[in-house]
């Protein structure tokens, strides 16, 4: 069984002293697939490290996360734009729009989607898209620039049922986490209306530990308890859930 976490921080702080350990509870669990969203250019070098250090199982992303958009964000887009002409990546992300933190840089965020947008498109890869309290914004910027070349995955999906079918409709998967273990997450009341075919798996570790370690510094490991929500809610086993959602990831990111 291959279970592939499509949106893990490995190289994050939270993880300095156990990083070993804790990729070693992955891989034991089956998660040998994972896909690493970038922030901002502080988290280049650590990103590199990490691929370095497990080139069989770890793949890259480059991207601007929005809340680190601010003031100096040209200088940040440029560092982008530099290191996707450099190298391989599997996808643009994470990029987006979040206005639950602050909603004063809201043009400059949606500058900064627009053009990793189209770095994207120029380099055939997937957006991996961060959205809070900005579904509207998102939609309309997607809206612009919808395409055949526009695909990804919508990570952290926690909308609606209508707005997780406008997602799919500009060629997005649903990163499904934590959140569809919550008691007030509120998706798995509809999410078995979606195609499996639509999904994909995610922890966004070390944030949004799924039940029952919610609280908790959250891991690649801990995907497992929401591969076990999925085959609650669609009737399957875990191993189905597994292999249906590592096909899913395969499509959007190409390996």
């Amino acid at each position: 069984m291959t279970i592939t976490d499509t949106h893990t921080h490995l190289y994050s702080e939270e993880f300095e002293q156990d990083q070993h350990e804790m990729m070693q509870r992955a891989i034991n669990a089956g998660v040998s697939r994972f896909f690493i969203p970038a922030i901002d250019s502080t988290c280049t070098e650590a990103m590199y490290k990490l691929e370095k250090n497990y080139p069989e199982n770890v793949f890259l992303m480059m991207g601007l996360h929005p809340t680190y958009v601010k003031d100096n964000y040209e200088d940040e887009l440029q560092h982008v734009a530099q290191e996707l002409a450099k190298r391989k990546f599997y996808a643009v992300g994470e990029i987006g729009i979040d206005l639950y933190w602050d909603k004063t840089h809201l043009p400059q965020q949606q500058d900064a989607f627009r053009r990793q947008i189209k770095l994207a498109k120029q380099y055939k890869l997937p957006i991996v898209i961060h959205c809070r309290e900005a579904f509207d914004e998102i939609f309309e910027i997607l809206e612009e620039e919808k395409s055949v070349d526009l695909f990804g995955i919508f990570h952290c999906f926690s909308g609606t049922y209508e707005q997780a079918l406008q997602a799919i409709s500009y060629n997005m998967k649903l990163g499904i986490g934590g959140v569809v273990t919550f008691k007030n997450g509120k998706i798995d009341q509809f999410l078995n209306q979606i195609d499996l075919e639509h999904i994909v798996l995610e922890t966004d570790a070390p944030y949004l530990a799924p039940v029952p370690y919610r609280g908790k510094r959250n891991e690649s490991s801990y995907i497992v308890s929401v591969a076990e929500k999925l085959a609650q809610i669609y009737g399957l086993t875990v191993a189905e859930i597994a292999t249906q959602t590592t096909a899913n990831s395969i499509i959007v990111f190409g390996i």
